[in-house]
C-alpha cells in the first residue's frame, strides 16, 4: 500500500517538474539533497528547511525585487535573506546598542568589587527572591548548592540508571561554563524590578559574592569574604563545567556542528529504528516489551484500601490549616514592596495616598491588578481572603 502510493506521488512530481520545465517557467534545479527532490537541509529541529538558490527556495520562486541587496539578488545560496527595511545604524547607534558580554569576556568593562560588600547588595536586592545565600526560593532559582567543584559531579548522574543518585544540580557555580554571561545578564537584568541600576564595581561585587557562595578559586586563590575581584582577576576564572557542553557551538561552524551531532541518536539516548527512514506500517516495535507482574499477596494488614472518594472533611480548629501571611507576602509581594518599587510594609506615609479612596479600592486594586504595573494578587495563587489578609499585614506591619 505504501510503495504503490510512494511510486504514484513520485510518478505525478516527475510529471510536474517536466511540465515546468517545457514551459519555460522554471530553473535547473538541484536534485541531490536529503530528500532527493529539493535543495533541502536538515533543520536542527528534526525537520528540513530550504535555502534560497538561484531564485528559489525548494520549488517556489522568490521575488527579488523585495529582496534588493540581499543574498538572493546575488545568487548566493544560503538563508540570509531578509526584507531591506530600515538603514544601515551608524556607528554611536552600534555602540550604544552592541553591549553585550560573550563567552570570550569580549566587552567585559574595567572595574572593581569585593565579597562583603557584594553581600550587602545581595541581602537588599536579590535575597527576597533567590534565598539566603543563594539557596533559592519563591519560584526563583537557586545560585549556589555547595562548593561547586564537588556539585560538579552531580551533572553526571543518570536516575534513569541510578534512581537513588542524586539529581544533577544545576546552579551557577556547578553548571555555568563561563563566568562572563552571568555579569552580563546581572548588569542588564537584575535586580528584578529595577534592572540596567546597579554601576559595573556593584556588579563586580555580586560577581564575587557569588563566587564566595559557590566556593570557589580564582587563579589558585580562594575567594573568602575579604577577596577583592577586577577585571584583570575576571579574566582568570575558570568555571568547573567549562568543558562540559556539547556540541561545539562556537565559531562559523557551530550551526553545522549542531547538525552533525543530533545525526547520531546515540549522542543524546535516542534509539536508531532498525529500519532507518523507511516509514514502518505494522510490527515496528523495536524495543523490549514491558511485562508487567501483579503481586499475589493479598494478607495485607490492615486491608488495603481500595475506596477512592477523598477523606471527609474536618470542620474543626484541630484541623484547620494555618495560613502564614508573612511567609506570603515574602513569597509573592516582597520582590516589589521590600525594593521600593511599591509601598513597603509598614510605611504609612507610602500608603496614605492609596487609602485615600478607601480600603476597599485597594483590596480591588491588588485582586484586579492595575495598569500601572501591579499584577492580579501580585502574581500569587492566592485566594480572595489570603490576599487581603496579606494587604492588612502591610498596611498593620
Amino acid at each position: 500500500m505504501f510503495k504503490s502510493e510512494q511510486y504514484k506521488m513520485i510518478a505525478a512530481s516527475i510529471v510536474a517538474s517536466v511540465t515546468l520545465l517545457t514551459s519555460g517557467q522554471a530553473k535547473d534545479i538541484e536534485s541531490s539533497a536529503y530528500n532527493g527532490l529539493w535543495n533541502a537541509k536538515k533543520d536542527i529541529s528534526g525537520g528540513v528547511y530550504y535555502p534560497i538558490s538561484n531564485g528559489q527556495t525548494g520549488p517556489y520562486k522568490v521575488n527579488t525585487q523585495v529582496f534588493k541587496n540581499s543574498d538572493v539578488s546575488k545568487n548566493n545560496s544560503g538563508i540570509k535573506a531578509a526584507y531591506n527595511h530600515g538603514r544601515v545604524p551608524t556607528a554611536n547607534e552600534l555602540k550604544a546598542w552592541d553591549k553585550d558580554i560573550n563567552g570570550l569576556n569580549e566587552g567585559l568593562p574595567e572595574g572593581t568589587g569585593y565579597v562583603d560588600e557584594g553581600e550587602v547588595l545581595y541581602e537588599s536586592q536579590c535575597m527576597m527572591c533567590h534565598g539566603d545565600f543563594g539557596s533559592g526560593g519563591g519560584g526563583y532559582p537557586a545560585l549556589s548548592a555547595g562548593k561547586a567543584k564537588e556539585i560538579k559531579r552531580t551533572l553526571q548522574n543518570n536516575r534513569w540508571l541510578n534512581p537513588t543518585a542524586e539529581g544533577p544540580s544545576r546552579v551557577f557555580g556547578s553548571y555555568w561554563p563561563v563566568a562572563s554571561t552571568m555579569w552580563w545578564y546581572i548588569r542588564d537584568a537584575m535586580p528584578h524590578t529595577k534592572s540596567k541600576t546597579l554601576t559595573d564595581d556593584e556588579v563586580y561585587s555580586l560577581t564575587a559574592y557569588m563566587l564566595y557562595i559557590n566556593g570557589m578559586k580564582v587563579n589558585g586563590e580562594i575567594v573568602d569574604e575579604t577577596y577583592k575581584l577586577n577585571k584583570e582577576k575576571f579574566l582568570q576564572i575558570e568555571m568547573p563545567n567549562r568543558n562540559g557542553f556539547i556540541p561545539d557551538i562556537d565559531g562559523a561552524n557551530g550551526l553545522e556542528n549542531v547538525r552533525e551531532f543530533y545525526k547520531n541518536p546515540d549522542n543524546y539516548g535516542a534509539i536508531r529504528l532498525k529500519k532507518g527512514e523507511e516509514p514502518c506500517m505494522s510490527n515496528c516495535q523495536q524495543t523490549d516489551n514491558i511485562v508487567r507482574v501483579d503481586g499475589g499477596i493479598t494478607d495485607f494488614e490492615p486491608p488495603m484500601a481500595v475506596k477512592r472518594d477523598l477523606p471527609v472533611k474536618k470542620d474543626n480548629a484541630s484541623h484547620k490549616v494555618i495560613f502564614d501571611v508573612k511567609a506570603a507576602y515574602d513569597a509573592s509581594c516582597a520582590m516589589c514592596h521590600a525594593t521600593g518599587v511599591a509601598p513597603a510594609a509598614g510605611d504609612k506615609a507610602g500608603w496614605a495616598s492609596l487609602l485615600e479612596k478607601g480600603l476597599s479600592k485597594v483590596y480591588k486594586n491588588g485582586l484586579e491588578g492595575t495598569n500601572m504595573g501591579m499584577p492580579a494578587k501580585g502574581g500569587s495563587s492566592l485566594n480572595d481572603d489570603e490576599f487581603k489578609q496579606v494587604v492588612d499585614y502591610m498596611l498593620k506591619f
